[in-house]
């Protein structure tokens, strides 16, 4: 049976954090951003928690421990357990122990997030093609990863050696801008090989699965502020999901969002968690939300009415979405986000 296509954000009457058991956060442009906590983060986190929602923090980042993590989260005044923490270098550890021989060796190109992610499953690290890997593993390392690293792991890969990666994200966010991402590096090695790595980072389902069986969720619902990551994983796992417009997206880029990267609920942050969602309804040919009326029109999206600029940007959703189906908005939506101020 083929899944439905959104065609609007839903609206749920109960406040998300009593309507979920789990929330499965991801972290920077949704907790923090540049290490620095987002707005609202502490506070709505921990009302959150103190009403009985379980927190756990979701990363595709694969240098840092668990409890790194934990403890940067810790002092931004989140208090965090290593066991909240689910990272790419977990997910990829479980996919290579699935594939190896118990204590096999795996050839590591990355961070100390790797190893200890490895040892973990009984896993043992090395660092050189010529240590007899059974598997290759790539992750972030760092901007001081030497790029030797990438030669032991051409070496290995060019002999068949089977070769993973925690995540292909192309970019990472720094203190001084966009660097490049683990997905570059991957990039090196497959330029350089012509391989295909077996990768385990959000979107793709082993990172939902290491997420849910290290949780234990029921009802989870995953926060993030990445269509492509956050929403797409949520998508491929077929659970709901919360975008907050502290990170990366934009209004355009939601409306133009394909069904797979449209989100279950928006909004502006984290004290969304704490809040029921506002019903998005067909008003004749377009769509009402809060005192918001969207339509699609020839060429655009148009926009009536006065209220909050989430609500209008709710409303524009359904619009576009409606209009696009299964494809994306093409419509010109400057005007109507203008008018939200977006």
């Amino acid at each position: 049976m083929s899944r439905s296509v959104r065609t609007s954000p839903e609206g749920s009457e109960r406040p998300l954090n009593e309507a979920y058991d789990t929330a499965l956060l991801d972290l920077d442009g949704v907790v923090y951003a540049g290490g620095e906590a987002i707005a609202h983060a502490v506070d709505s986190l921990a009302d959150a928690r103190t009403e009985g929602m379980h927190l756990a923090y979701v990363t595709n980042n694969a240098l840092r421990t668990p409890d790194t993590v934990a403890g940067h989260l810790t002092e931004l005044g989140i208090p965090t357990d290593a066991d909240d923490v689910i990272t790419s270098a977990q997910a990829v550890a479980r996919l290579i122990s699935e594939q190896v021989p118990a204590g096999a060796r795996v050839l590591v190109i990355g961070g100390e997030g790797l190893r200890v992610a490895l040892r973990e499953r009984g896993l043992t690290p090395v660092e050189s093609a010529d240590d007899d890997p059974a598997a290759v593993v790539q992750g972030y390392g760092g901007p001081e990863l030497a790029w030797g690293r990438f030669a032991e792991a051409s070496y290995a890969v060019a002999r068949g050696v089977p070769w993973f990666a925690s995540n292909t994200d192309l970019t990472i966010p720094s203190g001084r801008g966009i660097a490049p991402g683990n997905g570059a590096a991957v990039e090196v090695v497959r330029i350089a090989t012509g391989a295909e790595p077996q990768v385990a980072g959000k979107p793709l389902p082993p990172m939902h699965k290491e997420t849910i069986l290290r949780t234990g969720a029921k009802r989870p619902l995953v926060v993030g502020d990445r269509l492509d990551t956050d929403i797409e994983g949520a998508f491929n796992g077929e659970v709901d999901s919360l975008l907050v417009l502290t990170g990366v997206t934009d209004g355009a880029q939601l409306l133009a969002a394909p069904p797979q990267h449209r989100p279950t609920y928006v909004d502006a942050d984290l004290r969304g968690l704490l809040t029921g969602q506002p019903e998005v309804a067909r008003e004749g040919e377009g769509f009402g939300c809060g005192g918001w009326t969207a339509t699609a029109g020839s060429d655009r999206l148009e926009l009536s009415g006065e209220g909050s600029a989430l609500d209008g940007l709710r409303a524009l959703c359904a619009a576009a979405w409606t209009a696009a189906g299964e494809g994306t908005c093409t419509l010109d939506a400057e005007k109507a986000l203008a008018r939200l101020g977006l």
